[in-house]
Parts: structure tokens; C-alpha cells; sequence
């Protein structure tokens, strides 16, 4: 047998070496990809199954968030547990009550009328010696609301013509006319207070034309709806449309603004086919600002430019959600909203757990459930979606508590407990790991993407945590869009959008809103070119305050009578 040389046999061993080197690193790679293949698939079984699971809740399930009724409420009570102390106690939820308002305090702004009930003329003498009886007062009875139905009155102007006699005698003529009131339409029958309850009950009401119209015409009053959207369109472009511009300069002048979006469908528009989607954009400013002002804008769109041209000249801090067309937006702070990262988590979690959860707001008449102790519901080893929906709910928790202080007041304590809740719950984010395409893994991704302007609001303490007050006003067009479907026309979709404005800006100065309409319909055919003019038509004027404020009688203005604008 021949003899290995020490060289070879080291060489070989070398090669051997090098040999098994290769197969360890090929056999640790498959083992780290067989190991992240385990993690992916895991995390598509479990987004799957959250699949699946939804399916159900929507097949067979509730198909929205309903709160659980004061009797289901009360047994749930026994069994919530309230964190904050070293272990978990059971008690009870605690309701702070309020008491019954008086009728007199409840029907305060209701203008009162006396009736006064005489004693019959045959009964005025004494049953006993039938001697004429004397007034000795009035005794109050009762009280009743009472209801006046809308009358409908065909109005004929006619003016008066006045000649002199003497200039007549000289074969000259002098004669002078009275000066009839502009007409809102020409030729036309519309009058003021016509199209202000037409608009009240399409855009405060949500009554679409088609019901105005059976209800017209159970009066005897046959208006088609189409002739109501013609009149609609032509009293809000040409009379509104000035009124909405003045408040839009107002709006820029703002500091804290908040934003949303809500979709709609219009059927002719050029370029565009019927059944596909435009928007209605919602601006409005915060609840610390002196003048509250709502404005909708029609788009066809949901770019990034159109929310940069309707705020260009404003400088300050835009409420918003994290939709990346509003980083178009120049020299503004974004404030992202925290409710909305909030329900994604609250989305993410189980169904048969989500039950029991309630997504309150700092405005809600039920007060938030506070969890103090975050580690508590690490300890009972809650699912992750829970702990982040809990963090959510603590800063809201926190944020009711200084809903009433002043904006400085408010910021300082933020900074001592708000700040420190946040650096917990993005810690926290950072602990585990998100993949599937789940809906934790959307709500962790959202809440990380947009980590600086969820946290923008503790610049400030006149900013807001949620943009929830946007969504309300855009829930008050989706409300109406449920009942009218969608707008004809271009035409059509931007008066809805300059009377929604109205009326939504009138609700937030707490002024009676079909007087406010009315009001602008009476004066604006001839103020409609006077800036001084539409300026005391603003919903904080003095003018407009004195006329429509108060109960819910129409003040005796009309056209004929009514006086003029003090410009």
C-alpha cells in the first residue's frame, strides 16, 4: 500500500474541512429560511383565520358597532376589570348622575303664549242669590306645546302709482311709483322663505326632492322636483356662493383647521363616467377658535392638490388623518388622528372580544374606562391588539380630563402625563413582529408611519388628539347621501356643497338655521355685491345673532317690511 506524504494528508484534511464548512453555512441558511418560512406562514394562518373570522361576523354577526343596551351593560359591569392598583379587582361602573332638567330650563327658548279662559256669561251670577260676580283673577292650569302648521299663501304684489293734479292741469305729468321688493328668482314664484324650507328640509332634514315633492303636492302645491333643484342650484350659486367665499377667507385666517373626505357620485360630468367616485371635501375650524366656521368643497377627486388650493394662505396646524394627500399642503403642522390609529387596533382585535369595547371620544356622554396600569394587562398576557387599543384608550382617558382647561394649563399637563404614555406604547410597538398583511400588522405599520404627527397635538394646547370632529361633519353629508344617492350635475354637487356649509356653520354658532337661511335669502338679492353688506351677514354678527337666535318663531320680516342691512 502506497504511503500518504504528510503534506497530502494535511491538504486533504484541509479539503475535508473546507468541505464540511460549506455544507454547516448551507444547512444554518436553510435552517434560518425554514425558520422565516415558519413565521410568514404563521402569520398567513393567522391572518387567514382573522379573514375567515370576519366573514362570519358579517355573514352572520352584527354588520355595525352597536352598544350594548343599560341592562347588558349592567351585568357586563360586574365583570370588568379596572386596572391601576398592583392586582386586578372587580367593581362596578359608576355613572355620575346628572338629574331631570326642568320643563322650564328644557322649553326655554319657546316663545309663550297666554290663553286665558273666561267664565261663560250665563254662569257670571251667583248661584246662591244670583247677584252679578266681579273679576277676581286668573289661575295658571297647565302648559302644552303647541304646533302651527305651515301655510301656504299665493302673494301678489302690487305697487302703488301716485300722479300730481296740478302738474296734470298744466299739461305736464309727474308721477311716482312705489319700489316693489327685489324678486329672488325673476319670473319666477320662489320666494325667501319657499326655498329656505325647501333647503331646510333637504339638507337638515335629509328629505330628498322626490319626498319634498309628494308632500308638496299632498298640498296642493304641485312643485316637481326638478323645478326645486333649478331653484336650489340658482339661489345658492348666485346668492350663497358670495356668503360661502367670505367665510372661506375667514377659515384662512385660522390657526387650527381640521380636514376629512367623504366620497359621492355625480352623473354628468364631462370626462368622467356615472358610476365613478368624487369627492366632497370638509374644512372647519377648531373648537378653541373665536369664529366657528364649516365648509364643504366639491372635487372630482381626492388629490393632494385640491386640499393645497383651498388652503393656500394658511399657515398653522391641520387636523387630518394619514392620508399622504395632505403633505401636499404647505407650511402647515400636521396633526394625525388618534382615533383613527385607535380603531384599526380595535379592528385587529377578536370579535367575540370586541364586543365588550366602546370607541368614546372626549365629547362622549359615557365617560372612557381607564386603564391605569398597562402592565397588568401584560401580566394577564392580553393579545397585543388589546394592550394597543388600551394605550389608546388611556390617552383619551387623559385627554377628557383636560378638555376644560385653558390651552396652557392643558399643554403642561399633557407634557407631564401624555408624553410618557407615548413613549410606553411606541416601546411597546417595538416588542413584537407584525407579517401577513394582518390587520395588526396595518394597525402597527399606521401608528409607526405617522409616529411625529400622532404626537403633534402636545405641541400645543389648543390642537386636538382626533379628528373626529371632521368625520362628524362628514357624517352629516353621508347621512343625506343615503337618502338622494348621488348628485345630477356638477352644478348640483357644488351648491350641495355651499349649503351644507351654511347650515353646518350655523349649527356651530348655535344659531336657529332656517331662519339663518331665510335671513340670507331675504337680504342677498341686494347685498349680494356689498362686502360690508354680506359681513353683517356672517353667523356671529350682531345683525344675525338678533334675528336668529332664540325660539323657533320666525321673526315678522318680509320682504315688503323688512329693513335695511346697517352698512
Amino acid at each position: 500500500m502506497a504511503q500518504v506524504s504528510p503534506e497530502a494528508m494535511i491538504e486533504l484534511l484541509q479539503a475535508m474541512n473546507k468541505t464540511q464548512s460549506v455544507q454547516i453555512d448551507e444547512q444554518t441558511k436553510t435552517i434560518k429560511e425554514l425558520r422565516e418560512l415558519v413565521v410568514e406562514l404563521r402569520g398567513t394562518i393567522a391572518n387567514l383565520e382573522e379573514t375567515v373570522r370576519e366573514f362570519k361576523r358579517k355573514l352572520f354577526g352584527s354588520s355595525s358597532e352597536i352598544l350594548p343596551s343599560e341592562d347588558e351593560e349592567a351585568e357586563e359591569d360586574t365583570a370588568r376589570v379596572i386596572l391601576g392598583k398592583k392586582e386586578a379587582t372587580v367593581t362596578s361602573h359608576k355613572r355620575k348622575y346628572q338629574g331631570r332638567t326642568s320643563r322650564k330650563e328644557l322649553y326655554k327658548n319657546i316663545p309663550i303664549e297666554e290663553v286665558k279662559i273666561d267664565v261663560p256669561e250665563e254662569k257670571r251670577f251667583c248661584p246662591d242669590c244670583n247677584a252679578p260676580m266681579k273679576h277676581l283673577g286668573y289661575k295658571y292650569v297647565r302648559e302644552e306645546i303647541r304646533i302651527i302648521p305651515a301655510k301656504v299663501v299665493r302673494i301678489h304684489y302690487y305697487k302703488e302709482t301716485l300722479y300730481c293734479p296740478s302738474c296734470r292741469q298744466e299739461d305736464d305729468s309727474c308721477i311716482v311709483s312705489a319700489e316693489a321688493p327685489t324678486a329672488l328668482i325673476k319670473h319666477s314664484p320662489a320666494s325667501p322663505s319657499l326655498i329656505a324650507t325647501i333647503l331646510y328640509e333637504k339638507y337638515m332634514m335629509y328629505s330628498p326632492f322626490y319626498r319634498q315633492q309628494t308632500d308638496w303636492n299632498s298640498r296642493e302645491v304641485p312643485f316637481s322636483r326638478a323645478t326645486m333643484a333649478r331653484w336650489c342650484i340658482r339661489c345658492s350659486l348666485e346668492y350663497l356662493k358670495p356668503v360661502y367665499e367670505h367665510l372661506h377667507r375667514y377659515l384662512l385666517q385660522a390657526m387650527y383647521l381640521h380636514a376629512d373626505e367623504a366620497p359621492c357620485q355625480v352623473l354628468k360630468e364631462e370626462g368622467k363616467k356615472a358610476a365613478s367616485r368624487s369627492y366632497m371635501w370638509i374644512y372647519l375650524t377648531g373648537r378653541t377658535e373665536e369664529r366657528q366656521i364649516v365648509l364643504y368643497e366639491y372635487q372630482p377627486g381626492r388629490k393632494g392638490e385640491y386640499p393645497k388650493e383651498f388652503l393656500e394662505g394658511f399657515s398653522g396646524y391641520l387636523h387630518c388623518d394619514g392620508y399622504s394627500g395632505y403633505n401636499k399642503v404647505e407650511s402647515v403642522t400636521l396633526v394625525c388622528c388618534l382615533a383613527h390609529a385607535r380603531r384599526k387596533f380595535f379592528e385587529a382585535i377578536p370579535a367575540e372580544k370586541r364586543k365588550n369595547l366602546k370607541l368614546l371620544d372626549i365629547d362622549s356622554e359615557k365617560e372612557i374606562e381607564m386603564t391605569k396600569d398597562i402592565s397588568v394587562l401584560l401580566k394577564e398576557k392580553k393579545l397585543p391588539a388589546e394592550v394597543c387599543f388600551a394605550y389608546c384608550n388611556k390617552l383619551f382617558f387623559l385627554e377628557r380630563q383636560y378638555k376644560d382647561m385653558e390651552p396652557e394649563k392643558r399643554k403642561q399637563e399633557r407634557e407631564k402625563t401624555e408624553r410618557s404614555v407615548w413613549k410606553e406604547f411606541y416601546r411597546y410597538l417595538d416588542t413584537f413582529d407584525t407579517r401577513g398583511g394582518s390587520k395588526l400588522e396595518t394597525a402597527v405599520r399606521y401608528t409607526r408611519n405617522h409616529k411625529e404627527s400622532l404626537m403633534a397635538y402636545l405641541e400645543d394646547g389648543n390642537c386636538a388628539c382626533s379628528n373626529n370632529a371632521a368625520e362628524r361633519r362628514a357624517k352629516s353629508y353621508v347621512q343625506g347621501r343615503k337618502n338622494f344617492l348621488f348628485h345630477d350635475t356638477v352644478d348640483g354637487a357644488v351648491s350641495s356643497a355651499i349649503i351644507y356649509s351654511l347650515v353646518e356653520t350655523a349649527k356651530a354658532n348655535h344659531l336657529n338655521i332656517y331662519q339663518y337661511l331665510y335671513t340670507l335669502l331675504l337680504y342677498m338679492p341686494d347685498y349680494k355685491d356689498s362686502p360690508a353688506g354680506i359681513e353683517d351677514l356672517m353667523p356671529w354678527s350682531n345683525f344675525i345673532k338678533e334675528r336668529c337666535t332664540g325660539g323657533t318663531e320666525q321673526k315678522n320680516e318680509l320682504p315688503e317690511n323688512r329693513e335695511r342691512i346697517p352698512v
